[in-house]
């Protein structure tokens, strides 16, 4: 009975792709797209290749702000369909690059190629892709993607745009928002070669970045009102699609789990510090906060070829976007990160922690009587 579901999804992915007018990916021999011919070829054959060792979020992996030369980026995504407690005793089936929701953080500069490789272990039951919105051409890279399970693919694409982008599942029709809202999305961030820069040309630095991926959860309830649980993504997908429908989510994590980077989670920085957050936004819009902070920079859209916004105390995240801020701490103690939709934030989730330490600064802040009994 698995088997047939499986393969009555992954056919109705191929049916998709046929009437929207694609030609699926196949082995054509040249390496582009079947159905069309190749013009121009690889033109990166002399430089140097690296291996980014993928992380998983909140943090980066490795990597220089401003470089002299470009360079090929190979990365290996595993994809893993797994059960996750989203919640103290709520269960959901997530789809995720490199087990984590979102997936990992991916980084190069402007002019450099990705060489990614796609790996569906014959575990998994679906049929999957990915979609980053830093390639250029038709379905981002979809149709060149496309693994079944026990399959593996690789390939390359040039970063032409520096900004930060989303990627994420999109195998075709009702897969798409049900394979991304299970948590299958992820950022990739495209630097400058001569690194970030202020509206006048001058240099933007940090000393750490952080990854923050918001998430829109739909878990299906019983009649009773209790959160269900299934024994696969399959099984619980038709009921997933209908809560889907009322586009009111669940929980609204960052990164996967509610909580995930709170109390002893806690993101870490220290007075003086800079700190850049490049926080993603898969399917549903959210609006950034640093209670007790600002936006010292903010690239709101991504395009790190235009200038940052400055001082902002809220910016907007748009659905299907990523965005960076970059802020230097100044004061110790615990700052909220959080969607200033308090309700998403405080009730659904959409809040983080960073924990900053030092010496504190009573020209900033100073409680000059403490509570007392009124008089």
């Amino acid at each position: 009975m698995k088997n047939i579901i499986i393969m009555t999804i992954n056919a109705s992915i191929a049916i998709y792709f046929a009437i929207a007018g694609y030609a699926t990916a196949t082995e054509s021999g040249s390496g582009g797209l079947a159905g069309f011919e190749v013009k121009t070829q690889f033109q990166g054959e002399k430089l140097k290749s690296i291996v980014q060792e993928m992380v998983a979020p909140p943090n980066f992996p490795l990597h220089t702000q401003v470089v002299t030369e470009n360079k090929i980026v190979k990365v290996r995504l595993v994809i893993e369909e797994k059960e996750v407690e989203v919640s103290p005793g709520e269960f959901m089936w997530q789809m995720t690059f490199n087990g984590t929701a979102p997936g990992p953080m991916i980084v190069a500069h402007e002019g450099d190629y990705i060489e990614l490789t796609l790996v569906n272990p014959a575990s998994n039951m679906l049929l999957h892709n990915i979609d980053l919105h830093a390639f250029s051409g038709a379905m981002g890279g979809g149709l060149l993607t496309e693994v079944s399970p026990g399959q593996e693919v690789t390939v390359r694409f040039k970063a032409t745009k520096a900004g930060t982008f989303v990627y994420h599942c999109a195998p075709g029709g009702v897969m798409i928002p049900w394979h991304v809202v299970s948590g299958m999305n992820g950022a990739i961030t495209i630097l400058p070669k001569d690194g970030l820069k202020d509206k006048d040309g001058n240099q933007i630095t940090y000393d750490k970045a952080y990854y923050i991926g918001g998430q829109d959860f739909y878990l299906p309830k019983d009649d009773k009102g209790n959160y269900k649980r299934y024994s696969s993504p399959v099984m619980g997908m038709a009921d997933m699609l209908a809560t889907m429908k009322t586009l009111t989510p669940s929980h609204l994590p960052f990164n996967g789990v509610v909580g995930a980077m709170t109390g002893p989670n806690a993101l870490k920085a220290k007075v003086g510090e800079t700190i850049m957050i490049v926080h993603s936004q898969a399917n549903r819009q959210a609006y950034p906060h640093l209670i007790g902070g600002h936006g010292n920079y903010v690239w709101e859209t991504g395009s790190f070829n235009d200038a940052p916004a400055t001082n902002q105390e809220t910016w907007s995240i748009a659905a299907g976007a990523a965005g960076a801020a970059i802020y230097t701490f100044v004061q110790p103690g615990i700052y909220a990160y959080v969607s200033h939709n308090l309700i998403e934030a405080i009730l659904m989730g959409s809040i983080a922690h960073i924990q900053v330490s030092g010496k504190w600064n009573n020209d900033l802040q100073e409680q000059l009587v403490a509570p007392t009994a009124i008089k």
